[in-house]
């Protein structure tokens, strides 16, 4: 990151915490002690808030940097909450003297003003604590039964196991990520999708702390597709990683699945936006079907974003696996995610194709989940008469 760019979100960061210092602090019943250490708690968060970004930059030693990046994504957990919670505070101020709620006078906007102020910063607590609770705890396994039209015997039953958006990185380590090895291996799944955003730092830095993969366990084996993020920490350096494992990387292509006399193709594409960095690696859910037997029963594609799914579609895959929203990760963002991608979680319908979207394992940047709890998900292939 250049000195410029530093320089322009330093600045950006002051002046969004010295706007909500502005708009709540002479509102709330603090006295003037109260507003010098509300005023040096907004300075701190405006020096952490983007450190993560540069943390590795600047301190080189670990833990340190490590360290570093973990105050300043809780700082940004909270300074995300307060900023969105002060804007609609605004709007709740507004609405309200345009309606007349106010009218009698002064006193009641007083008392709104100062209740309002005095609610932002607990509501702002109370969901950053509350949200590293659920961020650090290891996620819940959630069990979807996916009805596929002319689903063989065989397959009744055939078990995918999904972890997507781990962020392996400097929050997120070894320990967190046996974890999650453990529970899906518990699950005894046919096969195990990872959907992208395994990691966010080069392999020099996680290769220990992704190890545990290696121990995942299951019939079918391991399969895997790029995330955006792979592509920030060096995609082709992760790939090769990855195999050696033993998982299986898919760049737009496709294996076949011989399960009790049945056939399930697993395709998997590049992410969305991959040719951005690299134009071989250009998302293509066509070419993961390339050379595909016309037997197998399920077509299921593994894809990060869900932005895939109209393309997955148009190809004939039955079912697409993707993550990448976080289900939001925290309020308020859930309801924004809507704007980026067709789907934000769950299951979804999309013409032929059934589309899953996990809201992620772990979590990106403030280890914070609120309103939008990770998962380890696991799917169930059922005939589509058996569900009603």
């Amino acid at each position: 990151m250049s000195l410029k760019v530093l320089f322009r979100l330093a600045g950006l960061s002051a002046l969004l915490h010295a706007y909500i210092g502005l708009r709540l602090l002479p509102q709330l019943p603090i006295g003037t002690g109260g507003v010098v250490a509300g005023i040096a708690v907004l300075l701190l968060s405006s020096v952490l808030t983007p450190a993560p970004l540069v943390a590795r930059a600047i301190v080189r030693r670990q833990p340190w940097s490590d360290l570093l990046a973990w105050a300043g994504y809780l700082f940004m957990g909270l300074f995300s909450s307060l900023l969105i919670l002060t804007l609609l505070r605004e709007v709740v101020l507004l609405a309200a003297e345009l309606l007349g709620w106010l009218s009698r006078g002064a006193v009641a906007a007083g008392r709104l003003k100062q209740a309002s102020a005095v609610a932002v910063p607990v509501l702002a607590l109370l969901i950053t604590l509350v949200g590293v609770v659920n961020a650090r705890r290891l996620a819940r396994v959630i069990h979807v039964q996916v009805p596929i039209a002319g689903l063989p015997a065989a397959l009744r039953d055939f078990t995918i196991v999904q972890i997507s958006d781990i962020h392996v990185g400097p929050t997120i380590k070894q320990g967190y990520l046996s974890a999650i090895v453990g529970a899906v291996n518990a699950l005894k799944p046919d096969m195990v999708a990872v959907t992208g955003d395994l990691v966010d730092g080069s392999v020099a830095r996680l290769a220990p702390h992704v190890a545990p993969l290696s121990e995942i366990s299951a019939r079918h084996g391991v399969y895997c597709v790029t995330g955006n993020h792979e592509y920030y920490s060096g995609a082709d350096d992760w790939i090769s990683e990855l195999r050696r494992l033993g998982l299986r990387v898919l760049m737009n292509q496709n294996a076949v699945l011989e399960h009790d006399g049945a056939r399930v193709l697993v395709g998997g594409v590049t992410d969305f936006n991959a040719h951005h960095f690299d134009p071989a690696h250009r998302s293509d859910p066509h070419a993961a079907l390339s050379g595909a037997p016309e037997d197998v029963a399920v077509r299921l594609l593994l894809a990060h974003q869900p932005r895939s799914a109209p393309a997955a579609a148009e190809a004939g895959f039955h079912l697409q696996l993707s993550g990448h929203t976080h289900g939001g990760q925290f309020l308020p963002w859930n309801f924004f995610v809507r704007f980026q991608q067709p789907f934000t979680a769950g299951l979804n319908r999309l013409k032929e194709l059934w589309v899953y979207t996990s809201r992620g394992t772990g979590y990106w940047g403030p280890p914070v989940r609120f309103g939008a709890p990770s998962e380890i998900t696991c799917l169930r292939l059922v005939p589509a008469d058996s569900v009603m």
